[in-house]
């Protein structure tokens, strides 16, 4: 009965992390991205007082925006073809480098 239990705990464990993964680490990242293209912007992203200057553009800023929102792009069209594969009875396998649909064993 220990074990079953022990199972049941260690999938629930893998459930939650996924979750907090995919659930609010996308979205987060996508919040970093806007942010950093606002950095990247420099003034003309923000409000200032007339006649004052606003920060100097950073194009670090817009190169991390653009990296984060590859990333979540990544995230979401990996999730659809996990999906997808499922659904025509196939499984994702990630032996190589990139990920592959193969058959189900």
């Amino acid at each position: 009965m220990s074990h079953n239990l022990q199972f049941a705990l260690q999938a629930a464990w893998r459930v939650l992390l996924a979750g907090l993964i995919l659930g609010a680490g996308l979205p987060t990242l996508f919040a970093l991205g806007v942010r950093s293209l606002a950095w990247g912007a420099g003034g003309d992203a923000e409000v200032h007082a007339g006649g004052t200057a606003g920060p100097k553009a950073q194009p670090i800023g817009t190169v991390l925006g653009w990296v984060c929102f590859i990333v979540v792009l990544l995230g979401v069209v990996l999730g659809i073809t996990f999906i997808v594969a499922s659904g025509f009875g196939k499984a994702l396998s990630f032996e190589h480098i990139y990920p592959t649909i193969v058959d189900k064993k």
